[in-house]
């Protein structure tokens, strides 16, 4: 008789998180922070000593998305904090790999991003305009990253990723920080926004 694979995970927390079947009960923000703090953006292949995280990544992007929506309320800031959540399981692909894998890592993804959602408070699915606006500060960070830490020329960032209102993130620079501060950091921002969540 054929075993069925697991498709299961076992967290630090204790939770086991059914990858293809993601329960909110089983959704630990330490869990998260500590996942994320530990995937490379880029895929490592950044200047510095460090890798630049998912988590460092996340709390950029929330710094520019509140710069772009000022009236956003804490619940819309914490999904901009979340909006990469479901890597701290999947890991994070760049863009020609997911094209390459297909519909499955998205459906993948979409799943886990409803039980993150669910479990603090949010709306199972982002609202179109507000993945938009998200869409919007994740591209600028991509930006940073992309001239600050990864080797892109300008000229090279813009074709990819659009040309961001350099006004606006003048005084914004990446610094590649350990794992424990970076997940420190992300927690704390995380409970500081549920606490000002109605």
């Amino acid at each position: 008789m054929a075993r069925t694979p697991r498709a299961w995970q076992r967290m630090l927390s204790g939770r086991r998180l059914d990858l293809l079947d993601p329960t909110p009960v089983d959704i630990e923000i330490e869990d998260i922070a500590h996942g994320l703090a530990f995937v490379a953006r880029w895929n490592g292949q950044t200047r510095g000593d460090y890798a630049y995280s998912v988590a460092e990544h996340s709390l950029l992007v929330e710094v520019i998305f509140g710069r772009l929506c000022p009236q956003a309320r804490a619940g819309e800031r914490l999904t901009a904090l979340l909006h990469d959540a479901p890597e701290y399981v999947i890991g994070d692909m760049i863009s020609p790999v997911k094209a390459a894998v297909g519909p499955g890592y998205e459906e993948l993804d979409k799943r886990l991003a409803a039980a993150v959602h669910i479990r603090f408070g949010l709306p199972a699915a982002t609202p179109p305009r507000l993945k938009k606006q998200i869409k919007k500060a994740d591209r600028i960070s991509a930006w940073m990253e992309a001239t600050q830490i990864a080797g892109f020329t300008r000229s090279e960032a813009d074709k990819f990723f659009g040309a961001p209102d350099l006004d606006m993130i003048a005084d914004l620079c990446i610094h590649l920080r350990p794992p424990i501060e970076v997940r420190a950091d992300f927690t704390t921002r995380h409970a500081r926004l549920l606490q000002e969540m109605p």
